[in-house]
């Protein structure tokens, strides 16, 4: 098995990335064209592939200055612990030289901590504006 990676998103198959989420259990809701938005407007993607099949992608916001933020880390989950996410993360993170970047997860946290990431004191705030994926 080749992984291979992608910051390149004018040929991802959306359609393929959203139901290969569905059929890992890794859905949020979105549409094949809000994924692609998503893509689109943010700093970095990546995807991973082996042969045409996507088995993991990520997604990076930033202002281009100082601050990241890493949002949508999946790896399917047949190809979990071979260092694909691993892989993804250096990717984006390569693309962020200076910058702070933090994310926010509910399951991974000895993953991100192997990689160096360090859980903050901070409070995470959040709020949702109207209805979730209703703002298009």
């Amino acid at each position: 098995m080749t992984i291979t990676y992608t910051t390149d998103m004018s040929g991802v198959d959306f359609d393929a990335l959203r139901q290969a989420l569905i059929d890992d259990d890794f859905h949020n809701g979105r549409t094949a064209e809000q994924y692609r938005l998503s893509a689109e407007n943010s700093h970095t993607c990546v995807m991973a592939y082996d042969g045409a099949r996507i088995v993991g992608n990520a997604r990076m916001l930033s202002d281009g200055v100082c601050n990241s933020y890493i949002v949508d880390v999946w790896t399917h989950t047949a190809y979990r612990r071979q260092g694909i996410a691993r892989e993804m993360m250096r990717i984006l993170e390569s693309h962020a030289p200076g910058q702070h970047i933090c994310l926010w997860t509910d399951d991974a946290q000895p993953f991100y901590e192997r990689i160096g990431y360090q859980r903050s004191r901070d409070t995470l705030y959040a709020k949702m504006v109207g209805r979730w994926l209703q703002g298009r």
